[in-house]
């Protein structure tokens, strides 16, 4: 087999073999195919595209390129969720301790932050000693003692993705709905999740900015799910402004914090709510959603789902007087509160400006292996929809220097827009596909 038949193969609109898939797979994590034959092919897909076989054989070829975790031993049902990212997501932190504090074992391997939008890990990192880098037997051996996991994705898991992640993002590539989906999909084949809850985020701060495409990356990760033998729901949520109120690490952990007490914002709440009950049906620990949305409320309002998050603070080595005593975060030097320049209802809230904004006060990375100040961020104090008077407070800045919280003020107040009528609110979710 050559790889140059391959790519001719691709490039004229031919499907490729299950054995064709798996030789370039396997060759490239071994470093026998180069990168420019695998770009070649890369972008011969980006242009032909993949049927669902070949999405499926590329998904499993991918998720077996290198350590697969087998979890039966420890948990007979592991339930794992994938939001595609977004500005001010922390829905990890409260929906996956209320699914295993109901008894359905969680085993997470989130990512960081790259650009705009933010990573769990580097918030739950905001709390001082959290480890994010167990290794495979500290895993299983926690999911087994508490049931709850969220650590860092292991560097033999699914290798192939790494590779050819990085060769996407600078090849053009990386909107290609097949490789967006083997690349999700082969993470949680390989993390060994028996069902997985997608939460796909749409709008100006998401990957995906249109409806259309949110739906088509949607069904086509459930599709591939159910051919792989997962259980598997999507849900495409907004994304056209921040989730919650705080954007910025050490910020959001406070936001998780008081919605795991019952307070917070409303937004946020619900989200978790509905993502956890999705959770719970994927995991048969009820038989429908509304039973399952009754079990995580009185999970959250019980304080069961506070205990199992101080749980697995303390299993991953964090300083939970951090989490139990939350002003013991460290606060910015410079905190400002910015007030609404005019009467009005806001319009719209650019979501991606307000990450940049966050970007920009160093709370995330413009590249990897930058280091990030937990403290940074910004808090809205209002959403689409609500009525502003002039000199109610819109914002609140948390910088370090001067010239950054000013820069910070006058990129924010650019992503909002008024109206002088009455605007509808934006909807959490716009659908749900199983």
């Amino acid at each position: 087999m050559r790889m140059v038949e391959l790519i001719e193969k691709k490039r004229d609109g031919e499907s490729l073999t299950t054995e064709e898939i798996n030789y370039f797979i396997q060759g490239y994590t071994d470093g026998t195919i180069p990168d420019y034959q695998a770009s070649a092919l890369l972008m011969a897909i980006m242009l032909r595209g993949m049927d669902d076989r070949e999405t499926g054989d590329l998904t499993l070829a991918m998720a077996y390129s290198g350590e697969a975790l087998d979890l039966k031993d420890v948990a007979p049902f592991v339930v794992d969720k994938h939001s595609t990212g977004g500005v001010g997501d922390k829905v990890s932190l409260v929906a996956i301790p209320v699914v295993a504090a109901r008894g359905l074992p969680v085993g997470k391997m989130s990512g960081r932050g790259l650009g705009f939008s933010g990573g769990t890990l580097d918030k739950l990192e905001s709390v001082p000693g959290y480890r994010a880098d167990l290794s495979v037997a500290e895993f299983k051996a926690q999911l087994a003692r508490i049931g709850i996991v969220l650590t860092g994705q292991s560097a033999n898991l699914a290798p192939a993705d790494g590779k050819l992640y990085a060769l996407r993002d600078v090849t053009g590539t990386v909107p290609s709905m097949p490789l967006i989906t083997s690349s999700i999909m082969s993470k949680k084949i390989a993390g060994g999740a028996d069902a997985i809850l997608l939460d796909v985020k749409v709008g100006s701060g998401a990957f995906m900015k249109t409806l259309d495409s949110a739906r088509a990356l949607a069904e086509g990760m459930v599709r591939i799910g159910e051919t792989l033998g997962r259980k598997v729901t999507a849900l495409i949520s907004d994304m056209n402004q921040p989730l919650g109120c705080a954007v910025g690490n050490s910020l959001e952990v406070r936001e998780a914090i008081d919605v795991l007490h019952g307070h917070g914002p409303q937004d946020f709440y619900e989200h978790c709510v509905t993502v956890a009950a999705e959770m719970l049906c994927l995991g048969r620990k009820a038989d429908t959603l509304e039973a399952a949305v009754a079990q995580v409320t009185e999970t959250m309002a019980s304080g069961q789902a506070w205990e199992k998050f101080r749980q697995l603070i303390i299993a991953q080595g964090g300083d939970v007087r951090y989490v139990d005593e939350p002003d013991r975060f460290p606060h910015a030097p410079l905190i400002e509160t910015v007030p609404a320049p005019q009467d009005g209802y806001l319009a719209e809230v650019r979501a991606d400006e307000i990450g940049r904004v966050a970007l920009g006060l160093g709370g995330g990375r413009e590249k990897k292996g930058d280091v990030l100040d937990h403290r940074v961020g910004l808090v809205m104090h209002c959403k689409v929809g609500d009525k502003i008077e002039a000199g109610a407070p819109l914002f609140t800045i948390h910088a370090t220097d001067v010239a950054k919280r000013d820069e910070a003020m006058r990129r924010a107040l650019r992503a909002l827009t008024f109206a002088p009528d009455p605007v509808e609110p934006l909807p959490l979710f716009y659908a749900r596909i199983v």
